[in-house]
């Protein structure tokens, strides 16, 4: 009867265990968290903001080295990728998501596919919505004061972007392969409150 009553117990354990594990697991099906309400997560950085946790986002409001822009950088590099961003700004923000970059030490609309985050960007055509020299928005959607979703997918040379619902880009393009994404601060109040990333 011991032995039969210990053998149950350790079903029972067991089935406890599954039943605490197994959620974790489906719950990230193939993501990969980078931000979320609680955490910053681990990045390089290349320029210098005022980056923290405050109030569940990660969030700048300031540059703290010179008129250089700030960019997070991913330790990881990707190829294939489906990102999940949510992101708030102000009207005077600059931003962006940027992926594919070539060099993580070097990041910019050159080296790199910027995927806009600028309402009041001086040549609106690559503004919010855009991927900036490649991708053009007409007219361009306004992200400033308001919670909005990034998904933006990278598969082969083909790039997509949807911004709250709405596709924004659907373009082909083979300048950049592979490389780490980076989060970009240059003006105004940014924030993230969550930027998942699912490798393809």
């Amino acid at each position: 009867m011991l032995r039969v009553t210990a053998i149950a117990a350790g079903f029972v354990i067991g089935v406890a265990a599954l039943t605490t594990i197994q959620p974790a697991m489906s719950q990230s099906d193939g993501w990969v968290t980078l931000v979320d309400s609680t955490k910053m997560g681990d990045w390089d950085k290349v320029g210098d903001a005022n980056w923290e946790m405050k109030d569940g986002a990660l969030a700048a409001d300031k540059l703290l080295s010179g008129k250089d822009l700030a960019y997070l950088v991913s330790k990881t590099p990707y190829k294939d990728f489906q990102i999940k961003a949510e992101f708030w700004t102000d009207a005077e923000a600059n931003s962006g998501i940027f992926i594919r970059c070539d060099n993580p030490k070097v990041i910019d609309g050159k080296t790199c596919y910027e995927v806009n985050i600028f309402d009041k960007r001086p040549d609106p055509s690559y503004g919010t919505g855009a991927i900036v020299d490649v991708a053009k928005v007409n007219p361009m959607p306004k992200a400033a004061d308001k919670w909005n979703t990034y998904e933006i997918t990278a598969k082969g040379p083909k790039l997509t972007v949807i911004l709250n619902g709405e596709k924004t880009v659907d373009v082909e393009d083979t300048k950049h392969a592979a490389g780490p994404i980076a989060l970009q601060y240059g003006s105004g109040v940014v924030k993230f409150r969550k930027v998942q990333i699912k490798p393809l």
